[in-house]
């Protein structure tokens, strides 16, 4: 039986939220008959109606399509209702296969004033590449299991910076674009998946036995509007603070030269979320 714990924690004001073992050191190793882990994370229950914000700011470069106001992209459902960017791992592995986390998602890009993609997954003591397609100013705050502050005044800019510390990273713009934001997921080793717009996700190269995997979502909901000093504009402006992040786990025992099942279930509702248990 599907044993499964859900816990919240405040990610708020750049507060890390602990997504792999601290200080742990993973090993490679050769591996008898790889077992894979795939599922599904799905969401129940109504669809909640989250705000869009404004455009406010450089609309000719953040808003081309003359939409006005953008989705924060915080909870992605499908029409499956499979729900897209949540981040599936294996909880305390020491030991399995080479890092390879896929180049994609160790690479952001600001586009339309939008982090491209929203979840990223770098190896921990990897490099995180950024760069701007966009010929306005933006500047990626970073907080959490990293602490950067990097201006992008130019289009085609590069740059790239060490993530030495596993955990998780918030991004947000400083330069007055503040419905920016996304997720760098500091990963200790490579079973680390983020879920596609389906919500399916696949872990392979497993070494067979027991494990706990998890499910962990950035949260959707808009808590309150923090205000700061926007130094260029000179004004005060506020940008959104965001509910918390939520856990699940599941237990699964993965064969040898086999394939586990997880089905993890997302829902609005905490009476949902603790029905899920069962």
């Amino acid at each position: 039986m599907w044993s499964q714990r859900i816990r919240c924690v405040l990610a708020i004001a750049g507060l890390l939220f602990p997504i792999g073992a601290a200080g742990q050191s993973y090993r490679q190793i050769q591996i008898e008959n790889p077992g894979t882990i795939t599922g599904t994370v799905r969401w129940a229950g109504p669809v909640p109606a989250l705000a869009a914000i404004v455009i406010n700011k450089d609309p000719s470069i953040c808003d081309p399509q003359n939409a006005k106001k953008r989705d924060l992209e915080r909870l992605i459902i499908g029409p499956n209702k499979g729900v897209a960017n949540t981040v599936v791992y294996l909880k305390d592995i020491a030991a399995g296969k080479p890092m390879d986390l896929p180049m994609a998602r160790r690479s952001l890009n600001q586009k339309s004033c939008r982090y491209e993609p929203h979840i990223l997954l770098v190896p921990q003591a990897g490099k995180l590449a950024i760069r701007s397609s966009d010929p306005v100013l933006h500047t990626v705050h970073m907080s959490g299991a990293a602490q950067y502050n990097l201006p992008f005044p130019f289009p085609d800019q590069q740059v790239e910076r060490e993530m030495n510390e596993s955990g998780i990273v918030n991004l947000q713009c400083n330069a007055g674009h503040v419905w920016m934001n996304g997720i760098v997921v500091v990963a200790p080793h490579p079973y680390y998946a983020v879920t596609d717009e389906s919500g399916n996700f696949r872990l392979d190269g497993v070494p067979p036995g027991r494990y706990e995997v998890v499910a962990w979502h950035e949260g959707w909901q808009t808590q309150l509007q923090a205000g700061f000093y926007d130094v260029l504009s000179q004004t005060r402006i506020t940008r959104p603070v965001y509910s918390a992040p939520i856990t699940l786990e599941k237990s699964v025992t993965v064969p040898g030269a086999g394939n586990a099942t997880v089905e993890f279930q997302l829902s609005d509702s905490k009476a949902a979320l603790r029905a899920s248990k069962r």
